[in-house]
């Protein structure tokens, strides 16, 4: 189910509440070698699946920072933002990455609005946390606070 915010006063109504949660992803390996190419981090525990058997994990893993901008795959599929002139990515005030992520792992965002300051009576800035979970897994992958400036018409 996806939440869905309208106007200012939807957001400033969404603090402390789950937001919901996204479809889940599966990694592969392709992913994880473009975004060694993108980004031109190429150490062997992401990009050499025959040197990573014999890893601590038994696979490649997933770059952190994958991880972390899947966030921005997740989150459209969590909160539904209409009527909106301008959305800005903020910035974010925590990240943290208690679990990698195996390739061949699903994983999948849920959200929750932490923080929210109105900025005016039609805009507000939200800090949304997005808890990236791997599936069968009791740790997530990544929390983020997301910070957001949402301006509707």
């Amino acid at each position: 189910m996806t939440t869905i915010f309208s106007c200012a006063k939807d957001v400033t109504e969404s603090l402390d509440k789950d937001l919901g949660v996204s479809d889940w992803l599966l990694i592969e390996q392709e992913r994880i070698d473009k975004f060694a190419a993108a980004t031109g981090d190429h150490q062997w525990i992401h990009v050499d699946p025959e040197k990573a058997k014999s890893g601590p994990y038994g696979a490649t893993i997933a770059h952190g920072y994958l991880t972390l901008s899947l966030v921005n795959y997740f989150l459209p599929q969590i909160i539904e933002l209409k009527n909106l002139s301008m959305g800005i990515n903020y910035g974010v005030d925590k990240v943290r990455f208690p679990m990698p992520v195996v390739c061949g792992s699903k994983i999948r965002g849920s959200a929750k609005t932490t923080h929210i300051e109105l900025i005016n009576e039609k805009a507000v800035q939200a800090t949304i946390r997005v808890t990236v979970e791997i599936q069968g897994e009791a740790k997530p992958a990544c929390i983020i606070d997301t910070i957001s400036r949402y301006y509707f018409e």
